[in-house]
């Protein structure tokens, strides 16, 4: 079987691999780019031997700034718009000519990496950057090919191509972008061009957008934006979340073996992890809530936009003055129960985690086929008050698929592809977890207590909720479990942790309706099955 690179949708044109660069590092090891970075510079170590460096201006991913080429591959099957923002070849063209030119006198680093861990869909990748602690970023985030011949040896035309040049800055009135940085994804040519930002979560989700168009269009295999682990008897379960509904907590389980954290997909026969390590917020990092990533801190890892305690090589994991968004980027083979290669069975159990401020959805429910392909496309949580400026009161969030903004493909393509799944294989579950609020919403009611959380997920993946009643939701038509060991009936049924029933009742109704609303940008391409998923207001 080929290797996905040489299986894409056209034939590529093949890129010049040559750079007139000052001078090419070629494959360098952790230890050299470390080296490197604190010889330029670049970089400090913490007390854990840890490279930490600082991003600059940008310390997140800039989303309006990212386009995909619009030609004979992306034209018509590209769901085009806000996410997914159009640029022509010829602009890209023409940046690329310029960022080869602005490269030619500047040192680089190049590095040989693939993604996807499961060898049938393994793509090949050549990545070019302007600073040694980036290149040590794709080491962590990649699998490394190892490769160690001369980089002009090597033929280019089955790999996809990443050049990150944040020094490089555009003019937007000449060259046809939105501000000085940029992202560009160009599938003909097979190339992330990124210029102006030297956030490194940028090559990372440039990737897992090429995957999340590439396997299922044209392989029919589902990319998804999740954790995944795996139980002593080979038992793999998947953990979708936004941000702030315990996805990284609940899949670290020190008697299951991780998959992967954040990126897989979903084979005929198997669950693969895209990645080769984790890029962690550290954000507030105790080795009480998160042992797992605070011990993966330490050499070869790369720090990004941390504080350090004054005129100490202490990391104050809890100053988030430059950012919140915080990172640890480090291989997955530092999390000591971690899987090796990265890809298991098809899932027994699927988890949908959703932090419901509004008090209203059970803390575990079983979906069908239809409710599961629902709620993939939603993706709903809540923000709640402090989590970000501005916010007072609980506010929805709906991120198709768990991860709208990486999907180029309209997100019901995702959906039909779990809904197939799901249909081959009936034995799998799919659970609605709400890690939100019970009692009231957000500033009445509680937040429910994490140890109940993990007590049902546990019940789920061994099996403890086969044959105990289900009752089924009011409104959403999910089915309740009735029973769990370590959990409170009444905990269970959210309605009766309401004092006031029908102010419940209206709560109910209100994020019923949001959800129809929601959906209805979607409605046009969903099928029957994902329709008849949603909620009912009586």
């Amino acid at each position: 079987m080929q290797p996905l690179s040489e299986r894409a949708t056209a034939k590529p044109a093949k890129q010049p691999y040559t750079f007139n660069a000052k001078k090419i590092y070629y494959n360098l090891s952790p230890e050299q780019l470390e080296e490197q970075t604190l010889a330029l510079g670049q970089g400090k170590l913490s007390k854990e031997g840890a490279l930490a460096v600082q991003t600059g201006k940008f310390t997140g991913r800039s989303p309006k700034d990212k386009f995909i080429v619009e030609d004979a591959i992306t034209s018509t099957s590209v769901d085009w718009g806000a996410v997914n923002i159009p640029i022509s070849t010829a602009v890209f063209n023409h940046l690329y000519e310029k960022v080869i030119h602005y490269l030619a006198d500047k040192e680089i680093w190049i590095r040989e990496v693939s993604a996807c861990a499961y060898p049938e869909y393994n793509l090949r990748i050549q990545v070019i950057n302007e600073t040694p602690w980036a290149n040590l970023f794709c080491h962590n985030l990649f699998i490394d090919q190892a490769i160690t011949t001369d980089p002009h040896e090597q033929s280019i035309q089955a790999k996809w191509q990443i050049i990150q040049a944040p020094g490089f800055m555009a003019d937007p009135k000449n060259d046809g972008t939105r501000s000085e940085n940029f992202t560009i994804v160009n599938f003909t040519k097979r190339v992330i061009l990124i210029g102006g930002t030297a956030y490194t979560g940028e090559i990372k989700k440039g990737i897992f957008s090429v995957l999340n168009f590439l396997l299922p269009h044209d392989h029919k295999v589902l990319s998804m934006h999740c954790s995944a682990n795996e139980g002593p008897k080979g038992d793999v379960a998947l953990f979708f979340g936004l941000s702030g509904t315990g996805k990284t907590t609940l899949s670290a389980s020190h008697d299951r073996a991780l998959i992967g954290d954040d990126e897989h997909g979903w084979a005929e026969n198997a669950i693969f992890n895209f990645e080769g390590g984790c890029y962690a917020k550290c954000i507030h990092l105790s080795p009480e809530k998160e042992p797992e990533i605070a011990a993966a801190i330490r050499k070869g890892t790369l720090l990004e936009n941390v504080c350090f305690y004054p005129e100490e090589n202490r990391v104050n994991y809890d100053d988030a003055s430059i950012t919140e968004n915080t990172r640890a980027a480090y291989p997955i083979n530092y999390i000591s129960n971690a899987k090796h290669p990265s890809f298991g069975n098809l899932p027994k159990n699927i988890f949908f985690l959703t932090c419901d401020a509004f008090g209203v959805l059970p803390p575990i429910a079983k979906l069908s086929r239809g409710q599961a392909m629902y709620h993939f496309v939603s993706g709903y949580t809540a923000k709640v008050a402090g989590t970000e400026v501005g916010i007072n009161e609980p506010q929805t969030v709906f991120s198709a698929c768990f991860g709208h903004v990486f999907l180029p493909l309209h997100p019901t393509e995702y959906a039909e592809l779990l809904g197939r799944n799901l249909q081959e294989h009936p034995e799998i579950n799919v659970w609605l977890i709400n890690t939100g609020w019970s009692g009231g919403a957000y500033g009445t009611g509680k937040r429910l207590d994490l140890k109940y959380t993990r007590a049902m997920v546990n019940a789920a993946i061994n099996n403890e909720l086969e044959g105990v009643p289900y009752v089924e939701h009011e409104v959403f038509g999910v089915m309740k479990p009735q029973k769990c060991p370590g959990v409170p009936d009444v905990v269970l049924n959210p309605r009766e942790a309401w004092a006031d029933k029908a102010a419940y009742d209206l709560q109910a109704r209100k994020l019923a309706g949001l959800f129809i609303e929601n959906f209805k940008k979607y409605a046009d391409k969903a099928s029957a099955s994902t329709k008849a998923g949603g909620p009912r207001i009586i």
